[in-house]
């Protein structure tokens, strides 16, 4: 009979329901793989993915015939050659707005509120994607228009995870301190007066900040609940963008 892990793995954990348990851990071992890991031997991968050494290795056999994964001379695994064939199929058939607007759209819907997405672009940020409120009563930005960074929740956020911008000295210098480590930005009257906005950072994989996601409304439409949606709306888009 097979041993009954002490400790549940890491695919385990989070299983896709009605998935197969196999597929969940051999897409484990490769989510084990982190930026900055160029190989990883038997007892790391066993480790990350909280599964037995005997159970790693038929994986890896199967992950290697399939070229996910190659085993190198020293025993060590190397993700294989079929990621890469992947990712240019990924890259080919990516386009941001496929991306971007659900989330937008999803945002609208559950606020009532208008969202956008801000990049920056020099020393101002333009307002890549755009979805309006359904309410006759709100601020009108459109796709395309060029903001200022140093006004606006959205140019706020953008400014305080630049890693030269959010540090440079200057009178805001606390206040881009203050962003960074809660995570978003709330204000009113910061860009136009009556209107409240609410941002959070879009970050790449590599942590860099990619975008903004931003919710604005008039001052009396504003509630408390628009910055866990905002926040939640950012960051299912985390990683999954690049350079637009």
């Amino acid at each position: 009979m097979p041993r009954k892990a002490a400790t549940e793995s890491v695919a385990d954990a989070d299983s896709a329901q009605g998935g197969v348990a196999a597929v969940d851990r051999a897409l484990s071992l490769l989510a084990a793989f982190q930026p900055g890991d160029s190989a990883l031997g038997l007892a790391e991968l066993a480790e990350r993915t909280r599964l037995y050494k005997s159970t790693v290795l038929r994986l890896l056999a199967s992950l290697e015939h399939a070229q996910w994964v190659q085993r190198l001379d020293d025993g060590r695994y190397a993700i294989g050659p079929q990621a890469a064939r992947l990712h240019a199929v990924y890259q080919a058939s990516f386009s941001l707005d496929r991306v971007v607007l659900p989330v937008l759209r999803a945002l609208v819907v559950e606020t009532g509120e208008s969202a956008a997405y801000h990049v920056r672009r020099g020393d101002t940020r333009v307002c890549l994607f755009r979805v309006d409120s359904p309410h006759p009563v709100r601020d009108h930005i459109r796709a395309g228009d060029l903001l200022p960074m140093d006004r606006g929740t959205g140019g706020r956020v953008l400014t305080a995870f630049d890693p030269v911008l959010g540090k440079a000295p200057g009178p805001d210098r606390n206040l881009y301190a203050r962003i960074r480590a809660d995570g978003f930005y709330t204000a009113v009257g910061d860009r136009l007066a009556e209107v409240a906005g609410v941002s959070a950072p879009v970050l790449r994989a590599d942590g860099s900040v990619a975008a903004a996601v931003t919710l604005t409304c008039p001052v009396h439409r504003y509630q408390a609940r628009f910055v866990p949606a905002v926040l939640q709306a950012a960051r299912s888009l985390c990683g999954q963008v690049g350079d637009d």
